[in-house]
């Protein structure tokens, strides 16, 4: 804005104005007031009568000096420099708002952090709920947790689509009672067995094949052929003192496992 409209503005003087940004100059930066070139105040005296001389440089009753022009930082600096009612008035007026915008300014981002650290604390509450779901790859059981241990094994069972292989020494009558009562196809891979307790099952029940083979020491459950989990205690005996049931993810030592039972 040209300085003589600002003068108007603040009710003073052209020459004031002026005045007063000269003696004031270091706060008026170039992004705050600036002065016309001649061929920026030609295009602009070409738009507007502002003076009755054809001249850039005027003689008596024009400008004599090319204009200032004031950004809107330069007119909130001018309006607590200059003395006029409207200014005094205005320069009040810009330190209220300020003031009441810096106020809600802060009052929204203090809102606004609330709104965060609540949608922050659902997130974390959302990620430990789901944590709770994910499946645990260790199970420690401690004696006398016998329900755990049998329901853990459950599970397992309950996650093949199509086939169980059970690497087991010392298996006995209840893993039966226990595989009764699904219909995956299971495979029973043993030290040795009660022959009579088997036949009898298989006179009911058809999904279950025996396999005697000594080459083994530790206990294994494979589901669908891709998935391993190691025992740490005989399926007869779980619970009864502490121990751990591990999914093993490691699948080169699942290959190599069913490899030895091809």
């Amino acid at each position: 804005m040209l300085v003589s409209d600002i003068a108007k503005i603040y009710n003073t003087e052209t020459k004031i104005v002026n005045q007063t940004i000269k003696r004031n100059i270091e706060r008026f930066p170039e992004d705050f007031c600036f002065q016309l070139t001649d061929l920026e105040w030609a295009s602009l005296r070409s738009q507007i009568v502002t003076s009755k001389n054809n001249s850039n440089r005027i003689t008596r009753g024009g400008i004599r000096y090319l204009p200032y022009v004031l950004t809107e930082h330069g007119i909130i600096m001018l309006s607590g420099l200059l003395n006029s009612d409207i200014a005094i008035e205005m320069n009040i007026r810009i330190i209220n708002a300020f003031v009441k915008m810096r106020k809600y300014i802060s009052s929204d981002l203090m809102e606004h952090r609330k709104m965060l650290i609540n949608h922050e604390n659902r997130l974390t509450l959302i990620e430990n709920t789901f944590d709770n779901f994910k499946e645990k790859n260790n199970h420690l059981f401690f004696e006398g947790q016998i329900y755990d241990a049998y329901s853990l094994m459950l599970n397992i069972f309950d996650k093949s689509k199509e086939s169980i292989i059970i690497i087991d020494n010392y298996i006995d009558k209840n893993i039966l009672d226990i595989l009764s009562k699904t219909n995956k196809q299971i495979t029973l891979i043993t030290n040795k067995y009660n022959n009579k307790d088997y036949e009898k099952y298989k006179e009911q029940y058809n999904n279950v094949t025996l396999v005697i083979d000594n080459s083994f020491h530790d206990r294994f459950i494979i589901i669908d052929k891709e998935i391993l989990y190691h025992s740490g205690a005989s399926f007869k005996d779980l619970g009864k003192k502490c121990f751990s049931i591990t999914k093993i993810e490691d699948t080169e030592i699942l290959h190599n496992l069913l490899d030895k039972l091809k």
